[in-house]
């Protein structure tokens, strides 16, 4: 067994918690739409979207470099707005023994909140903890989706279509 780690990081969005949270649970495709530069595709290869056990293939770049990650769904709490996905196959896997990431949306007051969680085992103490995977994370959230995410509110305000 590895040396267990966990990153977690929590911050306010600007955007619908709901709209943001059913991006990732049930419209993957639009992470690749909205971001090619960091996520250039999510294909299903197994179940339904949004649903315990479907497996989805992530391709990325993560520090310049090319990455697959294929990931189930481990667990959906639509009422709690968290979804876990668990890599069973993928680049991360060849340097980590476990990989799964967790996506919980929240509310303090009157502010939405995303926290993003990664939870990994390192081989040993030499291997690097994901901090480059969790500053991927943020930057995708916060620099481009949440961009995205205004914009597509801004067009349906105005009824044009998307």
């Amino acid at each position: 067994m590895g040396l267990q780690s966990v990153l977690s990081v929590k911050k306010e969005v600007k955007a619908n918690k709901d709209v943001f949270f059913d991006v990732f649970t049930h419209k993957p495709h639009h992470v690749s739409t909205t971001c090619p530069l960091h996520v250039q595709g999510s294909e299903l290869l197994e179940g339904v979207f949004g649903t315990v056990g479907s497996k989805v293939s992530w391709t990325y770049k993560l520090e310049g470099k090319e990455r697959v990650s294929r990931q189930i769904i481990e667990s959906i709490d639509e009422e709690k707005k968290t979804i876990t996905f668990k890599e069973f196959e993928g680049d991360m896997l060849h340097e980590y023994d476990l990989y799964k990431i967790t996506l919980h949306m929240d509310a303090k007051d009157d502010t939405d909140l995303v926290c993003w969680t990664i939870e990994y085992e390192r081989p040993n103490e030499n291997m690097s903890e994901l901090i480059c995977l969790m500053e991927f994370l943020v930057g995708l959230t916060f620099k481009y989706l949440m961009l995205c995410l205004f914009f597509e509110a801004l067009l349906c305000l105005l009824c044009l279509p998307i």
